[in-house]
């Protein structure tokens, strides 16, 4: 009987290939698969290292840092060599979330002429493709883009226009690793066992099995509708009528909503690529449990840098833009303020946080606003302040810090006011006061010097106050150097 030798040759996940940027001046792991035992070295930027694939035959080794330098090549060597080309370093953020960081930049506003414009080559973005696992993975699937104007326009808008400000600024190479998925829950990108071990999140996955009850014959219910709904499509494009709208696959253990499943298949396996940073945009799908997640996100956030084992890398959240019909009532509203007081909380709290406000570049109409050039640039502010340290850069619109009380009025004291405040137009809009009976009415409001003050001759003695506080508010406060106030809702103390 004859012996069969499996042999596997020396490989790396695609993340590590030509054209990629790695993060300048930061440990460098490389890793991949091998023969067991197999011996591996990897030769980049005058260094040798070397190690041994375990019995696995997985193996992972960790690069001094290298300093930003001219186009470099990687070798790396087993029982067959294997070669990676025109490789840059520079400036590496991970970009994730939902549709609004997927978002492409073939949608963005004035997208023909930005297309056009967009031929940086020291600009890269690695496209991790849509995964998902019930477990964690090291399979990943992606690939890299260099950003000119033949292919600008598939990189993600929120990622090209951070980028593209960040290397005009500093002049050296930045990657982009865009992982993001349209519809998707917060709890998609966080650990399943983030969420067991903690009581508030378990929930989220007593809702999952119970969704998963029946998922067989759900999902033949659903095939037979999706066939249908072919049909009918058809049929409304064929006489000139609104074709019907889609249907949402019912919940099952691949469902890409599922707890756990895009973390276990496209975060889990990207890390521990180096990296400066991430930038998260999301939140629509979790609207309407802001509760709930005020608890995952910081879950989230530190489930991730626990990950990578780079201490606590910055994370620069988005926070929602407006959307949807103004209300003319202070106390009608839906999620999305609340689910806005969440991504503030915890980018205030947590460390290395930020929050770039988009309060007013939404769309009343459109849930995926097509302005992101000023979504990119504001979280580059956070950048260039925070960790570039560029000390004349404002990064960040007025913040509520307190308020007193005087007669009829309060008087509110802001942080970050960025050379003083100013209105836009000219009456201020959007704060509303309420008593103790706590119902609120539309307040009249000034700046005064480094304060706002309101009033209201329906409210005698106010007690709290909230500002832009709603789905798609009319507010213009601002500071000087143009960023939008923060949302908030306060009470004295």
């Amino acid at each position: 009987m004859l012996a069969v030798v499996c042999t596997a040759d020396v490989k790396l996940p695609p993340v590590f290939a030509d054209h990629m940027i790695l993060q300048q001046n930061q440990k460098l792991p490389v890793w991949g698969t091998a023969d067991p035992e197999e011996k591996v070295t990897v030769e980049f930027a005058g260094q040798i290292a070397e190690t041994t694939a375990d019995k696995n035959g997985c193996w992972k080794l960790i690069l001094a840092p290298v300093a930003a330098k001219d186009t470099q090549t990687m070798t790396v060597k087993g029982k067959n060599t294997v070669t990676l080309n025109d490789i840059l370093l520079g400036e590496v953020w991970l970009c994730s979330g939902q549709s609004n960081m997927a978002f492409l930049l073939s949608q963005a506003k004035n997208a023909k002429q930005e297309i056009a414009a967009a031929n940086y080559p020291p600009i890269r973005q690695f496209t991790v493709f849509r995964k998902v696992s019930g477990q964690p993975n090291r399979s990943l699937t992606g690939k890299w883009t260099i950003c000119t104007p033949d292919k600008a326009g598939q990189l993600s808008a929120v990622g090209y226009f951070f980028a593209r400000e960040i290397y005009k600024e500093l002049k050296v190479p930045v990657g982009i690793l865009c992982a993001a998925v349209g519809d998707t829950p917060g709890a998609a990108w966080t650990p399943m066992e983030v969420m067991d071990k903690n009581p508030e999140l378990n929930p989220v996955l007593q809702r999952f099995k119970q969704d998963c009850i029946g998922s067989e014959e759900k999902m033949k219910a659903f095939q037979k509708a999706v066939a249908e709904l072919k049909i009918a499509i058809k049929e409304a494009e064929a006489s000139g009528k609104k074709p019907p709208r889609g249907i949402q696959e019912p919940m099952n253990e691949m469902n890409f909503r599922r707890p756990g499943g895009l973390f276990n298949g496209m975060i889990y396996p990207l890390a521990p690529y180096a990296m400066r940073g991430v930038l998260w945009y999301q939140g629509e799908n979790d609207c309407a449990r802001s509760v709930e997640y005020r608890h995952l996100l910081p879950a989230m956030i530190s489930s991730w840098r626990e990950l990578w084992g780079q201490g606590d890398f910055p994370f620069y959240i988005v926070q929602l833009a407006n959307f949807g019909r103004e209300k003319t009532d202070p106390n009608q509203f839906g999620g999305w303020p609340e689910l806005r007081a969440v991504q503030a909380t915890t980018a205030a709290k947590l460390t290395n946080c930020g929050l770039a406000v988009t309060i007013d570049i939404g769309d009343a109409a459109n849930i995926h606003p097509v302005n992101k050039q000023d979504a990119g640039k504001r979280l580059s502010l956070w950048a260039l302040a925070k960790d570039y340290n560029k000390k004349d850069v404002i990064y960040s619109g007025p913040v509520f810090k307190s308020m007193n009380a005087e007669g009829g009025t309060l008087c509110l004291s802001f942080d970050s006011v960025g050379g003083g405040l100013i209105v836009k137009g000219e009456v201020l809009k959007g704060f509303a006061i309420a008593g103790n009976d706590n119902k609120y009415y539309w307040a009249e409001a000034r700046i005064q010097g480094d304060t706002v003050v309101v009033s209201s001759a329906k409210v005698s003695n106010p007690v709290t106050v909230r500002y832009a506080w709603g789905d798609n508010p009319s507010c213009n406060l601002y500071n000087k150097a143009g960023l939008p106030a923060v949302p908030f809702n306060a009470k004295l103390p």
